[in-house]
């Protein structure tokens, strides 16, 4: 158990740097929009709170990358498909989880929670986010996958 909470923490950490490089810097870098995800959690919390205090909105983004979206993954997402379509490739998968990502920051969070326009309005941010949430799960699920952690995971329940 200790390995595997280690492993969730490595892909959360690797696939959050390599969603904040690709939107923060190399998507503007290449003429594309900048995501702002400290902006979007900033918004949410001063949704739900009525006031967003300093450094609440980075610690909210950096705690969704490092813990909750990886554990998504591990806990949720592969062990769904490999109920349902054992042989599909876990990079399929991680593909469509991180698109079910973007929905869920960009309509979910966004719009049902921060009153934003659903999906930001399908502006250029919006598509950098679809990408972005890819990268992420596509890097955490690769971390995962090479670690094995997931595949202990039906091991487990039958035990």
């Amino acid at each position: 158990m200790k390995r595997t909470a280690l492993t969730l923490l490595t892909a959360g950490a690797f696939a959050t740097i390599a969603f904040d490089v690709f939107g923060q810097a190399l998507s503007p870098l290449f003429g594309h929009a900048k995501l702002a995800p400290v902006g979007l959690a900033g918004a949410t919390i001063k949704s739900v709170f009525g006031t967003n205090p300093a450094g609440a909105a980075y610690l909210l983004h950096s705690i969704t990358g490092l813990i909750f979206y990886a554990v998504g993954y591990f806990a949720i997402a592969r062990p769904v498909q490999i109920a349902l379509l054992p042989k599909l490739h876990w990079s399929i998968t991680a593909a469509v989880y991180g698109v079910a990502l973007w929905a869920f920051a960009l309509y979910g969070m966004a719009h049902l929670v921060a009153g934003m326009k659903p999906f930001l309005g399908f502006t250029g941010i919006t598509w950098v986010a679809l990408w972005g949430h890819i990268v992420y799960a596509l890097v955490a699920a690769a971390i995962l996958e090479s670690k094995g952690v997931v595949m202990e995971l039906p091991k487990r329940a039958l035990s």
